[in-house]
């Protein structure tokens, strides 16, 4: 993954196509990111100042560069706080990227945060309040128009996080880290689960 998307088109065409030809001859995909999206990441940038992924402009860099994978910016962000009013995406232009690349499409930023781990959360202590992520017929109406690739990191840090609290407040006197992790790492394998099956992706693994 090279995230060139805070530099200038030209600049962040010429930096992926130096990492696609280091990369490729040692038989190493690549993925780039075109367009900007809000949120806590390095390079991020603030809402107002998101920059979504032009269709003609994303078939210009994957011809230059020759990347394997594109990430896209349509409307989604980084972090647990995605939008303040109701989500909107922008399923048309996402519609008009398919159309212009064929590299598989990724989306950034697309965790659903789900409420019954901020609930879980801020039951034991956390304070989330306006957490809102993507919702799941929008990740289902992303696939169906050509994303293949999803990163939902947030959700997953979220149910560690909530674990987490739940063990400490309800094993005061515990201070092993190994006891604390277990229950932790099982929350977001139940994530990862669900996430499967949301992707339409059970029973596709060769």
């Amino acid at each position: 993954m090279i995230d060139g998307s805070h530099l200038k088109f030209g600049e962040n065409a010429s930096l992926t196509k130096h990492v696609v030809d280091l990369a490729h001859p040692r038989g190493v995909s690549v993925e780039a990111e075109l367009g900007r999206l809000s949120g806590i990441e390095e390079s991020a940038v603030k809402e107002k100042e998101a920059v979504l992924t032009d269709p003609n402009v994303a078939k210009d860099f994957v011809k230059r560069t020759g990347v394997d994978a594109l990430a896209v910016a349509i409307g989604t962000s980084h972090g647990a706080y995605k939008f303040k009013g109701e989500p909107k995406l922008d399923f048309e232009r996402l519609e008009l990227i398919r159309e212009r690349v064929d590299v598989p499409l990724v989306l950034h930023g697309a965790s659903s945060v789900p409420s019954w781990i901020i609930k879980k959360a801020t039951k034991y202590g956390a304070e989330l309040s306006g957490a809102k992520g993507i919702p799941e017929e929008c990740i289902r109406k992303a696939i169906s128009l050509g994303v293949t690739k999803i990163n939902i990191d947030t959700d997953l840090r979220l149910a560690f996080t909530a674990t987490i609290r739940e063990f400490l407040a309800k094993s005061p006197r515990e201070f092993d880290p190994r006891k604390m992790l277990s229950p932790a790492k099982e929350a977001m394998k139940d994530v990862v689960k669900g996430k499967i099956r949301l992707f339409g992706s059970s029973g596709k693994a060769s």
